[in-house]
């Protein structure tokens, strides 16, 4: 009997143009390292009296469909989910290299279906109206550059064979930290020791009464972009700007030799005042939990462009 296997695993990825409705056809296999998406209902338990001590049956309760996706950054298919949690890109460019750029306070997100198959088993779940309510990940010196994509998703569906028909490939090609670069107002911030990035929709779930226990949907509220630096502690550039209250532009990077970038740009980020320790002989360290907000001269939070060989997203 065949055991499923990870190794083996797949993941489909495809737009929807009515949000719950997963598409006949246009999937693609998207690279992922992990995830943990999935639904599940919990039970009830019974609260009546007069059988016993014994309990009665428990009942059923409502149907949560959610998860993680652990996806690598790449120049190509990791622009599918900047679709999905930033909203359509603006693309220019009459041939390749074309720019992408994605925008964050879009109220319009667009909903996807999502089909993970282990093929041994064989098990295929399809989870249909998805959306991203967070995408994070992690710059350091050294590692694996990967994205963790945070998905609210109104219902899960299983099959023994897939849904999503013949998947178009996407050619893969990585990121890695090496390629990365973090600047404040266009110049290099020396002695950063490691930063995170999260981007946050804060999806609102539409929890209503329905006879299949499932989400109406999901709609995007105030977001957010939050993370930290973590500073070799060499002057004093930070921390004055966190005592002043003032703003900076953050911008983190990531470039390879054939020509393909990809820039998130915090217009106006605000630092807070960190405390500053001497835990050792070894060099002083300082974090930063950085916040940003709506830039007035830009007009919005932040701003991701990808620059590759795809012509439209």
């Amino acid at each position: 009997m065949a055991r499923a296997q990870g190794a083996r695993a797949q993941m489909a990825l495809a737009f929807e143009t009515t949000y719950g409705t997963p598409p006949a056809s246009g999937f693609l296999r998207l690279p992922f390292a992990s995830t943990t998406l999935g639904a599940e209902q919990p039970l009830q338990t019974s609260e009546l009296l007069g059988y016993g001590r014994d309990p009665q049956a428990p009942i059923k309760d409502a149907v949560t469909a959610d998860g993680d996706v652990v996806v690598p950054i790449d120049a190509e298919a990791f622009g599918f989910w900047l679709k999905a949690g930033f909203g359509t890109p603006m693309t220019t460019g009459a041939e390749a290299p074309y720019t992408h750029e994605f925008c964050s306070g879009n109220w319009s997100l667009p909903s996807f279906s999502i089909e993970t198959g282990m093929p041994e088993v064989p098990r295929y779940a399809m989870y249909s109206g998805c959306m991203v309510d967070s995408l994070s990940w992690q710059v350091a010196r050294s590692g694996l550059l990967t994205a963790t994509a945070n998905i609210v998703a109104q219902g899960e569906n299983i099959g023994t064979t897939t849904a999503a028909g013949t998947l178009a490939n996407i050619t893969l090609n990585r990121f890695g930290h090496f390629n990365g670069a973090v600047t404040r107002n266009g110049a290099n911030i020396g002695n950063v020791v490691s930063a995170d990035i999260t981007y946050a929709n804060n999806l609102d779930r539409i929890e209503t009464i329905r006879a299949d226990g499932k989400i109406d949907g999901a709609d995007p509220s105030i977001a957010a972009l939050t993370g930290n630096v973590v500073v070799r502690f060499a002057d004093q550039t930070l921390v004055q700007q966190a005592i002043n209250g003032e703003a900076c532009e953050l911008e983190f990077s990531y470039t390879l030799a054939s020509g393909e970038s990809l820039t998130l740009t915090a217009h106006a980020v605000y630092l807070p005042r960190p405390r500053i320790e001497i835990s050792g002989p070894q060099g002083v360290q300082a974090t930063f939990d950085w916040q940003a907000a709506s830039d007035p001269s830009v007009g919005r939070m932040c701003t991701v462009t990808l620059i590759n060989d795809r012509e439209t997203y």
